[in-house]
């Protein structure tokens, strides 16, 4: 004994260490290093509102979870002009397991804090009835990559092309797979994670939500309060609502089924039960048979019909079948401006191409069918995340440890 006793506060209690003290600001450090906004520690030290060595504290604890990078070389930005490290994710640090299935297919990737694919499987091409034999497939073949590349995972996303009902995980409508309604998509997923070794929480949700998450947080959508998303991949139309910055899913996780929007109450009969749906007036094989063109063996629906986009562009009827699903796709978005308001539409898939092949048209129809006119229009752009659906997958599994850092890397 030295005869120094530990310094206590008045009701006897130790006081907490700076780490303790730190503790609930490491989700908000991690948040501000990762969307860029505290490029230095002085900067994080003024976002989060504590001292100069809290923060420092707090970086370094991100640091050796492997979450950040903190540059020993000091930038003069700091304020007041002292010195101040720079602070930036660490791209060797933890990945995500990130899966998608949709009709022509499945992909697995490893995707990194901040959005980006690491690493990705070959996409496949075949997609069987059983919910629990594809699911466990493209789980082992994300297994494969962690096993290749030695990353360490904290978690797994599913995107799946179906509303996933809350809380119980069910795919309600997989309408493009041969899946029977109501397969339990979540559990199968978590079951088939935990199965194959890969560590951490698993997650599955609908693919356009999970686009939607990934362009607001990394692509076309960033800086969006209010952000409305539309895209039709390789079959069918979804849709996916952000509000005050977060995923709007409804009461039950099946808000914004846009695929179901009348735009032509004499068009093609539609898989639920309607006529003329966005669903199948706007999807791939809607271009395709607008435009005379039958689809072939090779490639999904989706790459055959922007493929002819861009290799004959002045074909007539190529034209007429842009100007068709245009049209249609304007009064449906118009509509759903209306009821929705949103400050900025960003469109994915072959909207995506629709859009860049005639947007002044797309803009103009939207515009002219707005309760505000011309006057009132909304910003309507492209996605620019490849692969979003992947990557809103990977955002799904990296939350919780944007949340808390410490109690979700603890686990795994």
């Amino acid at each position: 004994m030295n005869g120094k006793s530990a310094p206590r506060t008045l009701g006897g209690t130790p006081p907490r260490t700076r780490l303790e003290r730190g503790r609930g600001a490491l989700g908000p450090a991690l948040e501000l290093v990762r969307t860029g906004r505290a490029p230095t520690r002085a900067v994080l030290t003024s976002e989060l509102g504590v001292t100069r060595a809290t923060a420092g504290v707090v970086a370094a604890e991100l640091a050796t979870l492997g979450l950040i990078r903190v540059d020993a070389r000091p930038t003069a930005e700091g304020s007041q002009g002292r010195p101040s490290h720079r602070l930036s994710v660490d791209p060797e640090g933890p990945v995500v397991l990130a899966a998608q299935v949709h009709s022509d297919g499945f992909r697995a990737a490893l995707v990194g804090l901040g959005g980006q694919i690491v690493a990705t499987t070959p996409g496949c091409e075949t997609v069987g009835a059983d919910p629990a034999e594809v699911i466990g497939a493209v789980v082992d073949a994300g297994a494969g990559l962690l096993a290749e590349t030695g990353r360490r995972c904290v978690g797994a996303g599913l995107a799946v092309p179906s509303a996933v009902a809350e809380p119980d995980g069910t795919a309600l409508n997989p309408l493009h797979l041969a899946w029977p309604p109501g397969a339990p998509v979540r559990e199968i997923f978590r079951r088939c994670v935990a199965g194959a070794g890969v560590p951490g929480p698993a997650f599955a949700a609908n693919d356009v939500n999970l686009a939607a998450l990934a362009e607001h947080r990394h692509g076309a959508g960033r800086g969006a309060r209010d952000l409305l998303c539309v895209a039709t991949g390789h079959r069918g139309v979804g849709g996916a609502l952000v509000l005050d910055g977060r995923l709007h899913s409804g009461s039950s996780g099946l808000a914004l089924e846009v695929g179901h929007l009348t735009v032509d109450p004499d068009g093609r009969p539609c898989h639920c039960g309607g006529r003329g749906c966005l669903d199948v007036e706007t999807d791939p094989l809607a271009f395709l048979a607008a435009a005379g063109h039958r689809p072939g063996p090779q490639g999904s629906l989706l790459q055959q019909a922007r493929d002819l986009i861009a290799a004959r562009p002045d074909d007539p009827a190529v034209r007429e079948a842009v100007t068709v699903l245009v049209d249609r796709l304007g009064f449906g978005l118009a509509g759903l401006v209306n009821i929705l308001n949103p400050d900025r539409v960003i469109l994915g898939g072959l909207h995506r191409t629709l859009l860049e092949a005639a947007p002044e048209r797309l803009r103009a129809v939207v515009a002219d069918r707005s309760l505000w006119g011309r006057s009132g229009s909304v910003p309507i752009l492209s996605c620019t995340l490849d692969h979003n659906s992947l990557v809103g997958a990977a955002e799904l599994a990296w939350q919780p440890v944007l949340d808390d850092p410490l109690a979700a890397l603890a686990v795994v």
